[in-house]
C-alpha cells in the first residue's frame, strides 16, 4: 500500500488541513508554533506500529472538546488515501465489484478508535437503466409466446403474456428502476404465476428464470456497499502500513538511570519530552531483549540486614547473573553495531552496552576513534541517528518493507553539511519505506525536489493549513518563516549552480520550472538540444526579487542570465521592470513566452498542446460534468479557459492550483514521451531552447 494524500481534521490545531499529496519523500515545512507536528501525530495514530494510542486531553481540540468527549466516534481525524493494487484483486473476489474500482481507498479513522473506508473511484449503482430491465422481459416475452402451452395451461399463457405485455408498458414510462420499483414490478409479475405450476410445464420455467432474473437486478442495486462490509473494512485495515514516528525528544542519554527509567516506563502522565525519552528507552531495552528491571536484578549485589556475609553459593549465584547480563549485553551490541553498519553507511560504528549497579550505559567508537566514549560526548547527530533507528528497528519490524516513517524535526543537531546528507539518505530509505518529515532548515529542504515540499502555515481563523503553494499564508513570502527557508535552499541550489556552471534561466514561478524544466528532458532525451551545462530554472517570484535572483546569477563573467516571463500583463509588467532596471543594456536577454506560443497574452502553460493540457486538467480534476477537452479553444491563453471552465462547473479552484496541474502536466508529459507531441512543437520548443543557450 502506498500512500498517496492524507488530511488532518479536528486535532489539536488543525480544524481541516486540506489534502496534503505524499511523495516518496514529503517535507512538511513550517515555522515554529505551525502545527507541523500535529499533522504527523494523526497520521501516525493512524496505525501506530507501537504506542500512538488517542489521549483525549492532548489530541481532542480544545475550542470543540466537550462536543468530542461526548460523541469521539462523529468526529474523525485523519483520512489518508493509499494505492492498493495487490489487494485489489482478493477485493473484486469478495465484492464483486470491478478491481479498477478499488484499487485506490480511503481510510479514515475517528477519536473512538473505529475505522471508515471509502473507494474513491467507486461509483455505487442504486438505479438500472429502463432498458436493461426491458431486455429482462422482451426477451421472456419472445420465448414465452413462441411456447407451446400443456392443454391444461391453456388459459395460463393468455395471462403470462397479458402480465409481460403490462409490464412492457410501464418500463416506456420510466427511465430507470430503483430495487424499490423493481420489487414492485416483480409483485406484479409474480401474482398471475400459479404457485404450483405442472410439473411438466414449458412455460413455467421459463417465467420462472425471468422471476429469478428480476429478484437478482434488485438484489444487485441493494447490495451493500464495499466500503459499508465489516469483512472488507477489517481486511483493509489488518493491511494498512504501520507509521514509525520519532522526534528529537526521544534521543537516548549515554548514561541511563535505571530505577528512573522503571518509574517512567509505567507512568501515563509524562508530558511530551519526557514520555518521548521513555518511548526510546522502551524500544532500547525491547532491543536488548531485556527490561530494565530485569536488568537491576540481573545485576544486584548481595544485600543481607543483619549484614551476614553471603554464602559461597550466593556469591556463586550472583557472579552468574551479573554474568548472564553482560553476555546479554555484549550479544546486544554486537547485533545494534552489525545492523547499524548495513543502514548507515557514513560511519563504521561499534556499540557496547554496559550496566553497572544501577546504572545502564552507552559506549561508542570507531576506526578513526577506536577509544570507547560514552554516547553522550560524541555528536549529538550520531544520538539522533542511533536512537532514530533503534524505533525505527523495533516498531518497524513486523512490517518492515511497509513501514512509512514520520520524522518530526529530524537532524536539527546535525551540521549543515550533515543535514545535507541526511536528505540524500532520505532518498535511499525511500526505496523501502516512504517518509514525511517535518523541518524548518534550508538544508533539508532540497530545492531540485520543491515538488515534494509542503508549506504549513498557520490560516486567519488560527488553524493550521498545509499546501503545495510555497508561497502560500503570507501576502509577501520573503518574510514568512518557512517559505524563507524555502528561498535559502533555492539561493544555496542557485550559489552551487553558479559553482558548478550551471546555465539559469530565471523563470516566474514554479510551475514554469516544471514545464520548463519537462521541455528540456524532452528534447534531450530525442538529442534535438546538447546544452554542454546543466539548465536551471530558478523562480523569480515578482520582479524585485528576480532583480536579486538575476544579481546573485550574474556570476564572475558579468553576463546577466537570460530571463522568460509570461505574456500576460503581470509577465509584461516585469518584463519592462527589468528592462528599465538591471537589464537596461541587456533587454534581448528577456524573452516572452508570445513568441513561442504563437499569440499574446501567454502564459508558459501555452507552450504545451492545449489538448495535452485539457486532458490533463480532467484526469486532475473529475467532478466536472463537462470536461475540460470539451470546451477548450486553441489559439487562446489556456489559464483563462480553466478558470472559466471551472467557475462553469462550479469548482474552485484552490491556491496553488497551477503547480499541482504543471506537476500533473510533468508527469504525463514525461510518461508518453516526445514522440507524443508534433514536429511544428518539438520546433518551437527547440528554437526556445536555442535562444537560451546563444552564450553557449
Amino acid at each position: 500500500m502506498r500512500l498517496v494524500k492524507f488530511k488532518v481534521t479536528n486535532f489539536r490545531s488543525v480544524i481541516d488541513s486540506g489534502w496534503i499529496d505524499a511523495e516518496r519523500v514529503t517535507a512538511l515545512i513550517g515555522v515554529n508554533e505551525s502545527g507541523k507536528t500535529n499533522l504527523l501525530l494523526p497520521l501516525w495514530k493512524l496505525n501506530p506500529a507501537r504506542e500512538g494510542e488517542i489521549k483525549p486531553t492532548s489530541d481532542y481540540p480544545k475550542a470543540t472538546y466537550a462536543a468530542v468527549r461526548e460523541n469521539p466516534g462523529a468526529f474523525k481525524f485523519i483520512t489518508a488515501e493509499f494505492e492498493i493494487p495487490d489487494l485489489a484483486e482478493h477485493l473484486a473476489g469478495m465484492t464483486g465489484v470491478d478491481r479498477s474500482a478499488l484499487n485506490v481507498v480511503e481510510v479514515g479513522r475517528c477519536f473512538d478508535g473505529e475505522y471508515s473506508i471509502a473507494f474513491p473511484k467507486f461509483e455505487p449503482t442504486r438505479e438500472a437503466k429502463a432498458e436493461t430491465v426491458s431486455e429482462i422481459i422482451a426477451g421472456a416475452a419472445t420465448e414465452i409466446n413462441a411456447i407451446s402451452p400443456l392443454a391444461k395451461e391453456a388459459s395460463l399463457k393468455p395471462e403470462l403474456v397479458k402480465a409481460l405485455a403490462s409490464a412492457k408498458d410501464e418500463i416506456k414510462s420510466q427511465a430507470a428502476f430503483s430495487a424499490q420499483a423493481i420489487a414492485a414490478l416483480t409483485a406484479k409479475l409474480k401474482s398471475v404465476f400459479p404457485e404450483n405450476p405442472a410439473p411438466t410445464s414449458s412455460i413455467a420455467p421459463r417465467y420462472a428464470r425471468l422471476l429469478e432474473a428480476l429478484a437478482s437486478l434488485e438484489k444487485q442495486l441493494k447490495a451493500p456497499l464495499p466500503s459499508d462490509r465489516d469483512d472488507v473494512i477489517a481486511y483493509v485495515v489488518e493491511r494498512l502500513p504501520r507509521f514509525v514516528y520519532y522526534s528529537n525528544y526521544g534521543n537516548l542519554d549515554s548514561e541511563i538511570y535505571l530505577p528512573h527509567v522503571v518509574q517512567n516506563l509505567k507512568r501515563e502522565d509524562l508530558g511530551a519530552r519526557e514520555a518521548a525519552k521513555a518511548r526510546t528507552l522502551r524500544v532500547l531495552f525491547s532491543f536488548v531483549r531485556l527490561q530494565p528491571d530485569e536488568i537491576l536484578e540481573l545485576g544486584r549485589d548481595f544485600r543481607d540486614p543483619q549484614n551476614r556475609a553471603p554464602t559461597e553459593s550466593q556469591i556463586a549465584e550472583i557472579a552468574t547473573k551479573k554474568r548472564e547480563r553482560t553476555i546479554l549485553l555484549n550479544s546486544a551490541g554486537t547485533d545494534l553495531t552489525k545492523r547499524f553498519r548495513e543502514w548507515w553507511k557514513q560511519g563504521d560504528y561499534t556499540f557496547e552496552f554496559q550496566a553497572d549497579g544501577d546504572h545502564f550505559r552507552i559506549w561508542v567508537s570507531d576506526k578513526r576513534r577506536p577509544e570507547k566514549v560514552e554516547l553522550e560526548d560524541r555528536s549529538s547527530g550520531l544520538q539522533w541517528f542511533l536512537s532514530f533507528y533503534l524505533v525505527f528497528l523495533v516498531e518497524s519490524s513486523r512490517e518492515h518493507s511497509d513501514s512509512i516513517l514520520l520524522l518530526d524535526e529530524p537532524g536539527l543537531s546535525l551540521h549543515p553539511l550533515a543535514q545535507r546528507d541526511l536528505s540524500a539518505f532520505f532518498e535511499n530509505l525511500a526505496d523501502t519505506n516512504q517518509i514525511v518529515y517535518t523541518t524548518h532548515s534550508p538544508f533539508l529542504v532540497d530545492a531540485d525536489m520543491l515538488d515534494r515540499a509542503r508549506k504549513v502555515f498557520v490560516a486567519d481563523d488560527g488553524s493550521t493549513k498545509a499546501s503545495a503553494d510555497l508561497r502560500r499564508g503570507s501576502d509577501d513570502p520573503r518574510k514568512s518563516g518557512a517559505t524563507y527557508a524555502i528561498y535559502s535552499a533555492l539561493n544555496m541550489n542557485v550559489a552551487e549552480s553558479i559553482l558548478y556552471g550551471c546555465h539559469p534561466v530565471i523563470v516566474e514561478g514554479p510551475s514554469d520550472q516544471h514545464y520548463l524544466s519537462t521541455i528540456k528532458t524532452l528534447l534531450i532525451g530525442s538529442q534535438q538540444i546538447s546544452p554542454k551545462r546543466e539548465i536551471v530554472f530558478p523562480p523569480a517570484h515578482g520582479a524585485k526579487n528576480a532583480m536579486v535572483v538575476a544579481s546573485i546569477l550574474t556570476g564572475r563573467d558579468e553576463v546577466l542570465p537570460f530571463m522568460l516571463f509570461d505574456g500576460d500583463e503581470a509577465g509584461k509588467k516585469m518584463m519592462k521592470d527589468m528592462q528599465n532596471g538591471l537589464y537596461k543594456e541587456a533587454k534581448d536577454r528577456i524573452l516572452s513566452t508570445d513568441k513561442y506560443a504563437g499569440f499574446a497574452d501567454s502564459e508558459t502553460e501555452d507552450l504545451f498542446p492545449s489538448t495535452f493540457l485539457a486532458d490533463v486538467v480532467d484526469r486532475w480534476e473529475r467532478r466536472a460534468e463537462k470536461p475540460f477537452s470539451d470546451v477548450v479553444q486553441s489559439g487562446k491563453p489556456i489559464v483563462p479557459q480553466i478558470k472559466a471552465w471551472a467557475a462553469s462547473q462550479g469548482i474552485t479552484l484552490e491556491d496553488g492550483w497551477k503547480v499541482e496541474v504543471a506537476r500533473q502536466a510533468k508527469k504525463r508529459a514525461l510518461t508518453v514521451g516526445v514522440n507524443h507531441f508534433d514536429k511544428s512543437l518539438l520546433e518551437r520548443w527547440s528554437q526556445l531552447f536555442k535562444d537560451l543557450l546563444t552564450t553557449e
